[in-house]
Parts: C-alpha cells; sequence; structure tokens
C-alpha cells in the first residue's frame, strides 16, 4: 500500500511509534519504538531476546499508530504484517540513532544481537 505523503513526512521525522503485536495467547503487547522507512515500507529494529521478536514469530501482524507531530489530537493507526526479517548488523539501529539522538552509532548493550523487521502496511487509519 502506498503510504500518503503526510504520513511519509512524520515517519520521516522524529516521531515515536507504538508497535502492537501479539502475544502468544492473543492479548497485545504494545512497545514505544524509533521507526524509519524504505519508501512504503516501515522499518523497526529491536535485540533478539525481547517479547516483539517472539510475538513476531508466532505472528507477523502488527499494527503501528503515531500521532502527527505538531497536531496531538491528529493519529494515525496502520496495520499491516511483517514481511521480511533480517539478523544483519546494525545498519537500520544506527540509522534510527542518528535520526533520533544525533548520533551515528548505537551503543547497545555488549553482545546484543538486532534484528531489523519490515513491515508492509495493509490498512491506514486517521483520526483527528
Amino acid at each position: 500500500m502506498e503510504l500518503p505523503q503526510e504520513v511519509r513526512d512524520a515517519i520521516d521525522e522524529k516521531v515515536y511509534a507504538h508497535l502492537a503485536t501479539i502475544n502468544p495467547d492473543g492479548s497485545p503487547q504494545v512497545s514505544v519504538v524509533w521507526i524509519g522507512r524504505d519508501e512504503d515500507k516501515l522499518l523497526v529494529s529491536t535485540a533478539t531476546g525481547r517479547v516483539k521478536p517472539r510475538n513476531i514469530a508466532h505472528d507477523p501482524r502488527v499494527a503501528v499508530s503515531f500521532t502527527i507531530p505538531g497536531q496531538p489530537y491528529q493519529n494515525i493507526v496502520m496495520q499491516g504484517r511483517v514481511t521480511k526479517t533480517a539478523e544483519d548488523g546494525t545498519w537500520l539501529i544506527d540509522r534510527l540513532n542518528q535520526k533520533y539522538l544525533g548520533s551515528p552509532v548505537y551503543k547497545g548493550k555488549p553482545g546484543e544481537v538486532r534484528v531489523n523487521y519490515e513491515i508492509t502496511v495493509d490498512s491506514i487509519g486517521q483520526w483527528g
């Protein structure tokens, strides 16, 4: 699905997103995440051993929401699925660290293994 320009612009800014995954018992799990994009795909990075990777391995359906910067009552909610998973180093977390913290290198925990997710958006809702 093509992301509207307003959504692309917000993601390209320093917007904090909420990533909802599905626990094995069917209940939701929500985390605040740094988010990027590659064209119309959403990009999220996390570390192995956390809840998000376990849930995504069980069920790739996710929801992502955020508030448009400067417009606190305008919310975007996207539903989609993880279509690509890669344990390919730190390129994405470094890119996100530069965007959110202004430093080109993410200083994670020793031994931390990053996993990157590409999310294909199936639907977009907007309120406000």
